[in-house]
């Protein structure tokens, strides 16, 4: 192993400069954050330091990471991106913690490369974008405000994710912010616990051709252990994706976080870590 180091590293990755921060001790952990585009300083986890050697990437495109190559598409450019990582590090296996898009990173990449996978934890993510999934994501949004009739911002939070496509970096970050309340299972009662995530977090344009995967029928191919972690409220990837996963994947794991939306390591982090620790 190499260049583990704690601390802030960047390498070139075939032209592409990519950052990644290290902290903890243990095995080690590779993170990709979602979006695609959001940064990842998110999924920072003191208590998952306690038990890993955790590897926070700056996915291409986000942070101070350059920019994505030409021609990037949806995952697989993410995914021989997390390759050159792993490669770098000069690790044999890897735990990965994919999130939401990184999710779909995480799982492809151990379809493609299982014997570099030690363990998968799949986090409120999906097997397949196709239009049933987005289709099911605008009902959810659409019924947001009933969820909360007497909380006048909640339906500000809907408009956020309704303002069509962002053309600066700080658009897309200005929608992020508007819209994350829609993104927990009670912002509004929490909102005092959230309010610095929401005010902090930033995302990146990252348009592509296509948003579309279905990797259903290649999901028994995952060979390592996995846990699927989704939280009950989650409007995007709630348990019906999850259950997909699971089904999917022989021998997988399937935490359900009853007391969270899409970040359920910031709504239940004991609990998140508990999930996550099962890989061991």
């Amino acid at each position: 192993m190499r260049n583990l180091r704690p601390g802030t590293h960047s390498f070139d990755a075939d032209g592409t400069r990519l950052v990644y921060h290290v902290a903890g001790a243990g095995p080690v952990l590779i993170t990709h954050s979602g979006g695609p585009g959001v940064e990842y300083s998110y999924l920072r986890s003191p208590a998952l330091e306690k038990l890993f050697t955790v590897v926070y990437l700056e996915p291409a495109g986000t942070g101070a990471s350059g920019p994505l190559p030409e021609g990037a598409t949806y995952v697989e450019t993410y995914v021989d991106l997390l390759y050159a990582l792993v490669e770098h590090l000069a690790v044999p296996q890897v735990h990965l913690l994919g999130h939401s898009h990184g999710g779909f990173v995480a799982q492809r990449f151990a379809m493609l490369h299982p014997d570099r996978v030690a363990g998968l934890a799949l986090y409120s993510t999906s097997a397949t974008t196709t239009s049933e999934f987005w289709a099911a994501q605008r009902a959810a949004v659409a019924a947001y405000p009933q969820r909360h009739p007497d909380v006048p911002d909640a339906t500000s939070a809907v408009e956020g994710l309704g303002q069509g496509r962002p053309e600066t970096d700080d658009e897309k970050t200005a929608n992020l912010r508007l819209a994350l309340p829609v993104y927990f299972a009670d912002y509004w009662g929490r909102r005092a616990e959230f309010k610095q995530l929401r005010e902090g977090v930033r995302a990146w344009l990252t348009p592509f051709a296509s948003t579309t995967i279905d990797y259903r029928a290649e999901l028994p191919s995952i060979t390592a252990r996995t846990v699927v972690i989704t939280g009950r409220h989650d409007f995007i990837c709630g348990p019906v994706w999850a259950e997909g996963l699971h089904q999917g994947i022989p021998g997988s794991r399937l935490v359900v976080l009853e007391e969270s939306g899409h970040f359920g390591q910031i709504e239940e982090p004991e609990a998140f870590v508990e999930a996550v620790t099962w890989l061991l």
